[in-house]
């Protein structure tokens, strides 16, 4: 595998695991992670349970059915006619797979396809029917399909897209995504410390940087973690961030007892010329 598929496997997998924190305790679940495996379906979301979804679900995915098959292209990706095929190629598959058999399938409504993409697919728009719902949220009609297309970078900047934002590549709409995002885990902290490190290491210049998510995340669980954990949480901060509030009679006093705390080096004799 090369680097560069590699790569786009990695945000492929954060998609799959920040889907699966959003849905944490709802009657929705992450049926499986289909990014760690060799195709370009990512998740599919099932309902398990009775009950309402407790707050607002993103723009495009209010109408969640029992099984919702969704692909994500990230910005490296063109969501294209290609991957429309392999959507619909694979609903077929998985919906044998969970019918009681091939010839007693379930019906056409307990299914919906979804296309979630970081910018909007200027191509495909031209070449299929094409209907805009509301800004960021298209249907795109496929055969007898109609597939829910949600554009991640023209999503409006509300509290309720932030899963989403994460992965527009929009520098604004990511750091607000962040500041945002209500975690669901604890855990769910170094996955968008990963996401942040992503768009680090590809150039990207954000008003919300990973000395800011550094600084919001151990003001918020610095006291939850072990004792190591919180030095490693110290050691990837920045110098100045680690001794920002403290005046300069506090750093010396500390510096003074770290001198009181060391034995005396013995001076080693001179050698006479």
């Amino acid at each position: 595998m090369t680097v560069e598929r590699e790569g786009l496997r990695d945000w492929h997998r954060l998609f799959g695991l920040l889907l699966t924190d959003f849905f944490s305790g709802s009657p929705f679940e992450i049926e499986r992670d289909l990014s760690v495996q060799q195709q370009l379906l990512d998740v599919v979301i099932v309902r398990r349970g009775r009950g309402r979804f407790a707050g607002r679900l993103s723009d495009g995915l209010e109408e969640l059915r029992r099984h919702n098959l969704l692909t994500f292209k990230s910005h490296h990706e063109t969501l294209d006619a290609w991957a429309m095929k392999e959507l619909t190629g694979l609903d077929v598959a998985y919906r044998k797979f969970v019918s009681p058999s091939p010839s007693d399938l379930l019906p056409d409504d307990y299914f919906g396809l979804y296309a979630v993409c970081a910018r909007f697919p200027h191509n495909l728009s031209g070449q299929v029917p094409w209907q805009r719902v509301q800004a960021g949220v298209y249907d795109c009609r496929w055969g007898t399909e109609t597939i829910r297309v949600v554009v991640a970078g023209e999503l409006p900047r509300e509290p309720h897209n932030a899963p989403l934002h994460l992965f527009s590549a929009t520098p604004e709409l990511v750091g607000f995504g962040q500041s945002t995002y209500r975690r669901r885990s604890e855990r769910t902290s170094y996955l968008l410390r990963q996401l942040f490190e992503r768009f680090r290491q590809e150039g990207f210049t954000m008003t919300y940087t990973m000395e800011d998510f550094m600084r919001d995340f151990v003001k918020s669980h610095f006291a939850q973690l072990t004792p190591e954990e919180q030095q490693e949480a110290l050691q990837a901060m920045p110098l100045e961030t680690r001794l920002a509030g403290l005046s300069p009679e506090q750093i010396q006093q500390y510096l003074d007892r770290l001198t009181a705390g060391k034995s005396p080096q013995p001076r080693k004799p001179r050698r006479r010329k």
